[in-house]
C-alpha cells in the first residue's frame, strides 16, 4: 500500500476531524454544524469555500497551472434517525441521530486530501470538493445540481467514493455500468365501503382486495419481467382497520422498488398500477396510486467505462491489482446518481473491513474503519494528479 508520507502524517488530526463530526451527527438539509465545522476547515486550509447550494452544501476550489480541465469530488456530509448503541468516546451527542452510514469518515477523508493538494498542487487544472448534504432519502445531489452546481463549478467529471461493509479494509471495488439500483417507493390507497364484521355482504372489504393485491405484486419481477433482468419488488407496509368488529373502509399499502435499469422502473411502476386498477374494478373497490410521495425517487447509479476504468487503474496503484475487484452491483441506492445523470464518472467502494459486531451500514453498532482516512484521502490524491496529469 503506497500512501505518501505527507497524508500518513494527517492521520491524528483525521481521526480528530472524524471523531468529531460522529458526535455531531445531523439530518437532511440540518447539517448545519457540520457544514460549519467543514467549512472552517477548508477556509483554514486556505482554500476558496462557496456555502449554501443545496441549503447546507459545500463546495471548495483548488486550481494550479494553465490547464481548464476541472475534476469534481463529492462526499455526503449527513447522517441517519437512529439512536446509536455503541459505547465509543465519540458516540453521538444528538439523541435519535448518528452516523451509521460512514458519512463522517467520507467526509474526513476528502477533508484530509484537501489539507494535501492546497500544500501539494502537483496538478495542472482545477478540483472541486463537493460536500454534499441530504444524501439518505432527501436527494442532496439534485438539489444542489437546481442551484446551480454543475453551473457555477463546471466540472469535466464526478466522482464519489463510499465505505462497504463485508469487504476487507484496503480494497475497493469499482465497475463500468450499473453499480447501486435505482429507488422508488410506492403507496396504494383502496377504498371500499366500511360495514360491520358479521356482514361483509353489505360491504366492500378492502383488506381481502389489499391481500390479493400483494401476492399479485410479487408477480411482477417474476412474470412481467424478462428474467436477465435484477429487480425487487416488496410490500414493507400495509395499514387498515380499528376494530374487531368493523370492515374498515380503507387500506393503505406500502413498498419499495429497486432494479438497475430505467427502462424496467417504468415497467414496474406501470404494472403496480395496472395490476392494482384490475383488481380493485373486479372488487368494487377505489384505489389511488403514489409514487415516492414522502421522498425523491433515486435513479441508477451507473459509471461510465472511461472513468471507472481510471478509477481501477488510481485503486490498483494504490493497494495492488489483487485488491481491486469488479463487484455484483448492490440493490441499495445512491443519490450521486444525479450527478452521473449530468456529467460522466464514477462511483467506486472502499471495503469497511468486518460486519463483526453489527457493522453494518444503518446499523446502530455501526463505525467507520479509521483505518481507511489515509488511504481514501491518498486514493482521492491520486485521482486528481492521475485526471489532471501531474505537473512534476
Amino acid at each position: 500500500m503506497t500512501i505518501p508520507p505527507e497524508i500518513q502524517q494527517l492521520r491524528p488530526q483525521m481521526q480528530q476531524w472524524r471523531h468529531h463530526l460522529h458526535q455531531i451527527p445531523e439530518t437532511a438539509f440540518e447539517e448545519n454544524l457540520t457544514s460549519a465545522y467543514i467549512a472552517n476547515l477548508l477556509r483554514e486550509f486556505g482554500l476558496e469555500v462557496h456555502q449554501g447550494l443545496g441549503k447546507t452544501g459545500i463546495v471548495a476550489t483548488i486550481s494550479n497551472g494553465t490547464s481548464d480541465k476541472k475534476i469534481a469530488l463529492r462526499t455526503d456530509i449527513d447522517a441517519l434517525q437512529i439512536e446509536e448503541k455503541n459505547q465509543l468516546p465519540y458516540k453521538s451527542q444528538h439523541h435519535g441521530k448518528m452516523h451509521a452510514c460512514g458519512h463522517d469518515g467520507h467526509s474526513t477523508m476528502l477533508l484530509g486530501a484537501a489539507a494535501y493538494l492546497a500544500k501539494n498542487r502537483h496538478f495542472d487544472g482545477t478540483v472541486y470538493l463537493i460536500f454534499q448534504p441530504a444524501e439518505e432519502g432527501q436527494a442532496g445531489a439534485q438539489k444542489m445540481i437546481d442551484d446551480g452546481l454543475f453551473t457555477l463549478f463546471p466540472a469535466d467529471s464526478v466522482y464519489g467514493l463510499h465505505n462497504f461493509p463485508g469487504v476487507p479494509q484496503g480494497h475497493f471495488a469499482v465497475k463500468a455500468g450499473a453499480m447501486m439500483a435505482s429507488s422508488d417507493n410506492f403507496e396504494i390507497t383502496l377504498t371500499g365501503h366500511g360495514t360491520h364484521a358479521a356482514m361483509p355482504h353489505l360491504g366492500n372489504d378492502v383488506i381481502v382486495v389489499a391481500a390479493q393485491l400483494i401476492n399479485a405484486l410479487q408477480t411482477i419481477v417474476s412474470r412481467s419481467l424478462d428474467p436477465s433482468e435484477t429487480a425487487v419488488v416488496s410490500v414493507t407496509q400495509i395499514h387498515s382497520g380499528t376494530a374487531w368488529n368493523v370492515i374498515s373502509e380503507t387500506a393503505i399499502i406500502g413498498g419499495t422498488f429497486r432494479c438497475f435499469n430505467a427502462a424496467v422502473q417504468q415497467q414496474i411502476k406501470e404494472r403496480i398500477e395496472h395490476l392494482t386498477q384490475a383488481i380493485c374494478l373486479a372488487h368494487q373497490v377505489t384505489a389511488q396510486v403514489a409514487f415516492n410521495p414522502y421522498d425523491i425517487g433515486y435513479p441508477v447509479t451507473m459509471n461510465t467505462a472511461a472513468e471507472a476504468a481510471i478509477v481501477k487503474e488510481v485503486a490498483e496503484s494504490l493497494v495492488g491489482k489483487e485488491h481491486v475487484f469488479e463487484p455484483v452491483p448492490s440493490m441499495g441506492a445512491e443519490d450521486f446518481s444525479f450527478m452521473l445523470q449530468q456529467k460522466p464518472g464514477c462511483y467506486a467502494w472502499i471495503g469497511n473491513g468486518s460486519t463483526a459486531g453489527g457493522c453494518l451500514l444503518h446499523n446502530p453498532h455501526y463505525d467507520f474503519n479509521d483505518a481507511n482516512l489515509t488511504l481514501g484521502a491518498a486514493y482521492w490524491v491520486r485521482l486528481v494528479e492521475r485526471v489532471l496529469l501531474a505537473i512534476d
